[in-house]
């Protein structure tokens, strides 16, 4: 397996992680547990390194679910997890808005240091900045638990240019984790620049468009109740069939390489930078393995110039959040 450093930080982790959200909550029913422990047990098997949950997720379940899962392979992997969300510590009711007061972090930390098993949080993220706290005392915060050797490596999700370089200089950011994509290329208008600048690495979530750039998803398809895509602007039937062509570019491409779409949109996200290390996630084995294999797809210089080109004149449709959450990003 492939190995990346995020930025300067010298924090090494697989080329791909796994995103473990979905296997808890946010696209319909949790999945099986049994199932779930066995994918990313055997994600483990096939050299993957770098795992990402939140106490969010689920709330709490995703965590337990990962500590449980890796509790075999510890000081062998990279966990990633998040706080920043007012959560009820003790019902796991998630309220409104956002929450990173310096003894709410503390909180926070010490509680997923406990579902997680481990002595360390591997690396510990702000899921989203939250407006009421100078950034300054979020980054304060996490340099205690740092130097408390309760977290390893401090990130940021979801956040501006200018809030991750006030937060760089009070503790070094290894990493800095937003939504990248084909679909979504907002990130190298200033985010790829200035950890580039800063020397800190890049994670981006939902790097197959929460599974639009697979192909497995079109104009008619119907998401459930507890599915976040049926809230979202661009996975309206409308928008879907207006982005189809960015699926069918990629199937194109797909077709010279010998590969699928999903692994043409990752092999394109691992070309970008040597500090990219995106995070796909499933709750399915075998999308799991064709995930892999996005790493044996070498594109050149010239088939990404002609890629990126054509995906410019793509006029893309729909928002990729609805408006409240789009309000709590940096982006």
């Amino acid at each position: 397996m492939e190995k990346r450093k995020l930025g300067r930080s010298g924090l090494e982790v697989s080329a791909l992680g796994l995103g473990c959200m979905g296997m808890s909550s946010a696209y319909g029913p949790a999945g099986d547990k049994k199932e779930m422990l066995a994918l990313i047990r055997g994600a483990v098997e096939r050299g993957l390194t770098f795992f990402d949950t939140a106490e969010a997720y689920g709330p709490f379940a995703n965590e337990i679910l990962v500590g449980e899962a890796l509790a075999p392979f510890k000081n062998k992997v990279v966990i990633a997890t998040k706080f920043g969300f007012d959560i009820d510590p003790v019902t796991g009711q998630r309220r409104a808005g956002v929450n990173s007061r310096p003894e709410h972090i503390k909180a926070a930390a010490e509680a997923s240091l406990k579902r997680l098993g481990v002595d360390a949080i591997d690396l510990l993220y702000q899921h989203r900045v939250d407006p009421t706290v100078p950034i300054e005392e979020v980054a304060g915060a996490v340099k205690m638990l740092i130097e408390e050797g309760k977290v390893r490596h401090f990130g940021m999700s979801e956040a501006g240019a200018n809030t991750i370089r006030r937060a760089h200089k009070v503790q070094p950011l290894t990493a800095v984790q937003s939504e990248y994509s084909l679909w979504w290329r907002k990130p190298e208008e200033e985010i790829l620049p200035t950890l580039e600048e800063l020397g800190i690495g890049f994670v981006p979530f939902s790097p197959l468009g929460a599974g639009f750039l697979t192909g497995t998803i079109d104009a008619n398809t119907s998401f459930g109740g507890t599915d976040f895509r049926g809230m979202v602007p661009r996975f309206a039937p409308e928008a879907l069939k207006a982005n189809m062509a960015l699926v069918d570019l990629l199937r194109e491409v797909a077709a010279r390489k010998g590969a699928s779409a999903a692994q043409i949109a990752l092999a394109w996200l691992l070309a970008k930078k040597a500090w990219i290390a995106p995070i796909p996630g499933t709750t399915k084995l075998h999308r799991l393995v064709e995930n892999l294999g996005a790493l044996e797809v070498a594109l050149g210089a010239e088939e990404i110039r002609e890629m990126e080109e054509a995906a410019s004149k793509i006029p893309l449709a729909g928002d990729r959040l609805p408006e409240a959450a789009l309000k709590m990003t940096g982006l």
